[in-house]
């Protein structure tokens, strides 16, 4: 199985973690399934930029970006070249390394 590593957010994942995910998971899911309640005011759908990350390891095996995610990531706070949306990136069999930026386009958190 390939593991997700997170970097340390002082909000949502002070110490960073390690998980240990199926190929074929969005990183979303797996972060929520272990308990680090990333945003997805969308509930996943690729409408809106909540779930931003960005990939420090492990890019290029991540699933192809499609045009709609492009188009939102425009919007994301902190949008570096290897930005993805989490809900789209879906894990391969190769390793990733995930920074969560510390901002997001909300306002307010939502609550999920």
């Amino acid at each position: 199985m390939p593991i997700i590593r997170i970097l340390p957010n002082a909000e949502l994942c002070p110490a960073g973690d390690t998980l240990d995910v199926p190929s074929g998971t969005s990183i979303c899911e797996a972060l929520l399934e272990n308990g680090i309640a990333i945003e997805h005011a969308c509930e996943m759908s690729c409408a809106c930029t909540t779930c931003h990350v960005i990939v420090k390891e492990g890019f290029k095996s991540l699933g192809e970006m499609d045009e709609s995610e492009e188009d939102l990531l425009d919007r994301a706070w902190g949008l570096t070249p290897t930005s993805r949306l989490s809900c789209q990136a879906i894990v391969s069999n190769e390793d990733v390394t995930i920074e969560i930026p510390k901002y997001t386009i909300n306002h307010a958190r939502e609550n999920h």
